[in-house]
C-alpha cells in the first residue's frame, strides 16, 4: 500500500498545534510524530515538504445547495462543479440538503444521496428538509437517523412555496420527536407574518437595494425566539442557520441566558458584506437570504465569532450565473444565493492574520471540527489524528492574492468577494489520502465523493 509523509508542516487542530510530521497510508492518518525516518517505512511512499506551511483538517462546508432547482431552472454549480470549486478552497466534505416531497423523508433522502454520490468528487453529509406535519412523521424520522442523517432543517418563512409550518403545537411536536431521536434542529430563521406585514404596507419598487427593508432584521429576532422558547420547552439544542443580525444575536444571547444551547452559524457574507452591494449595475448578484445588511452587523458578528459566540462558519453557496441572476431587478423574481466554498477557508483565515482575536485552533473548530461534532461525522472528519480520514489542507499562510472572478473556479462566473485582498491560499488539498488539488490543477474524479453516515 502506499503511502504519503508529509514532513516538516505547522500542524493545527483544534486542540493543539505543532511542527511535525505526518504519515497516511492508504485513506487514513496513520501516525504523527515529530520526525517519521522515510526509510522507517515499508511501502512505497511520496514525500511532502511542507516547511513553512500549514496542515489543517479538511475543511467541512456545513451549509451547500449543489445542484439546486429553483423556479424552472437549476444552479450553475451541480455536484461535479460545486466539488470542484470546493476542493480549491480546501473543502474536503460539504452538508448539503434533500427537500421533502411531504411523501417520504426516506426517499427523499436515498434519492439525494443516489444523485450526489454519482457526481461527487469530494466527500458529503445531507440535512433533511421537513416541510409538513403529518401522520407518521416520527416514523419517518426515525428512517432517515438510520438512514444516516443528524439534522433536519425547517423554515419559519416561504409559505408561498410550501416550506412553512406554521401551527406551533405541530412544530413543537417536531422538536420533542428530533430530541428523542437524536437529531439537530437548524432552522432558517426569519418571521413569515413579519414579512407578509412590510411587503403589504410597502411602497417602494423592490429593487435589491430595497431587499433589506422588505425582508428586516427584526423578522430574524422574531423567529430566533420563538423557535428558542420551543427549544427550551422540549428540552432540546437549537441549530440557527446562516445568522445574519447584530439583532439576531442578541437574540440568541437572551435565550443563552434562559439556559438554551444554541449553536450559530453565519457566513462569509454577513461578516464581510453589507447592503452598499445591493447598489449599482451589478447589484442582483448579491441578493441572497436573508439580505445583506449594515456594516454594524458585520462587526457584531465578527466580534461574536471572535468570542467564541459563533460556532460555525458555513457558506449557503448557492450559485446561479451572471446571467441567471442579472435577468431581474425585482428582488422578489432575482434567484436568491451566492457562490462560497471555494472563498471559505482564505476569507476567515484572512481575520486571522490581520490581527483580529481569532487563533488558528478557533479557525479550525468553526471550518472543520465544530461541524463534524455537531453532525456526527467526528473523528472520522475534523480532526488530525491518527485514525481519523486523511483528509488533509497543505496551506500557504503568507502567500497575499486577490478574489476575483479570474481566480475563483465557481461556474458562476463571479465572485462575490471580486476585488477583495486576502492572505493565505490552499496549495494541496487531500481526500482520504488521494491528491485532489495541487499546484494548481484539480485532479477529483467525479463518483469518488462518498456519502458520511452521520454517527449517533
Amino acid at each position: 500500500m502506499s503511502c504519503i509523509l508529509i514532513q516538516n508542516g505547522l500542524l493545527i487542530d483544534t486542540e493543539w498545534k505543532r511542527r511535525a510530521d505526518i504519515l497516511v497510508r492508504g485513506s487514513k492518518i496513520v501516525k504523527i510524530a515529530p520526525h517519521i525516518d522515510p526509510h522507517s517505512i515499508p511501502d512505497n511512499v511520496t514525500l511532502v515538504h511542507a516547511d513553512g506551511l500549514i496542515v489543517l483538517p479538511g475543511i467541512i462546508d456545513a451549509h451547500t445547495h449543489y445542484h439546486l432547482v429553483s423556479r424552472g431552472t437549476v444552479t450553475a454549480d451541480s455536484f461535479r462543479e460545486g466539488s470542484k470549486a470546493a476542493a480549491y478552497g480546501g473543502v474536503t466534505t460539504v452538508i448539503d440538503f434533500a427537500d421533502d416531497d411531504k411523501k417520504s423523508l426516506v426517499g427523499s433522502f436515498r434519492s439525494r444521496v443516489d444523485a450526489m454520490g454519482e457526481e461527487m468528487s469530494i466527500d458529503f453529509a445531507i440535512h433533511q428538509g421537513v416541510y409538513a406535519f403529518r401522520p407518521g412523521l416520527k416514523e419517518e424520522l426515525a428512517q432517515i437517523r438510520e438512514a444516516g442523517c443528524k439534522a433536519i432543517k425547517l423554515f419559519t418563512t416561504y409559505k408561498d412555496v410550501g416550506y412553512l409550518i406554521e401551527k406551533r403545537d405541530e412544530l413543537r411536536e417536531i422538536l420533542r420527536m428530533c430530541g428523542e431521536l437524536g437529531l439537530m434542529v437548524c432552522v432558517h430563521c426569519e418571521d413569515d407574518a413579519t414579512i407578509a406585514e412590510v411587503q403589504k404596507d410597502y411602497r417602494g419598487d423592490y429593487q435589491p437595494k430595497d431587499h433589506p427593508v422588505l425582508r428586516p432584521a427584526r423578522a430574524e429576532a422574531l423567529a430566533i425566539a420563538h423557535m428558542g422558547t420551543l427549544a427550551l420547552e422540549v428540552g432540546i439544542p437549537l441549530y440557527v442557520v446562516h445568522l445574519s443580525s447584530r439583532e439576531g444575536l442578541e437574540t440568541v444571547r437572551s435565550l443563552r441566558d434562559r439556559g438554551l444551547e444554541v449553536i450559530v452559524e453565519t457566513t462569509p457574507h454577513y461578516l464581510f458584506l453589507n447592503r452598499s452591494k445591493l447598489e449599482g449595475k451589478d447589484a442582483p448578484l448579491y441578493v441572497m437570504t436573508p439580505p445583506l445588511r449594515e456594516e454594524e452587523d458585520n462587526l457584531a458578528l465578527q466580534e461574536a465569532l471572535c468570542n467564541g459566540e459563533i460556532q460555525v462558519v458555513a457558506t449557503d453557496h448557492c450559485s446561479f450565473t451572471r446571467a441567471q441572476k442579472l435577468e431581474s431587478r425585482d428582488v422578489r423574481t432575482i434567484y436568491p444565493g451566492i457562490p462560497g466554498s471555494e472563498e471559505l477557508l482564505p476569507l476567515i483565515h484572512n481575520l486571522v492574520a490581520n490581527g483580529a482575536q481569532l487563533t488558528l485552533n478557533e479557525m479550525v473548530n468553526v471550518l472543520s471540527t465544530g461541524p463534524a461534532r455537531y453532525f456526527g461525522l467526528y473523528p472520522e472528519k475534523g480532526a488530525l489524528r491518527e485514525g481519523s480520514d486523511a483528509d488533509i489542507v497543505i496551506f500557504n499562510p503568507d502567500i497575499s492574492w486577490t478574489l476575483s472572478a479570474e481566480n475563483i473556479h465557481s461556474q458562476c462566473g463571479y465572485t462575490a468577494y471580486e476585488g477583495m485582498n486576502v492572505i493565505g491560499k490552499p496549495v494541496m488539498t487531500y481526500l482520504r489520502g488521494r491528491l485532489v488539488m495541487g499546484s494548481g490543477l484539480y485532479l477529483g474524479i467525479p463518483g469518488d465523493g462518498r456519502f458520511i453516515k452521520a454517527r449517533s
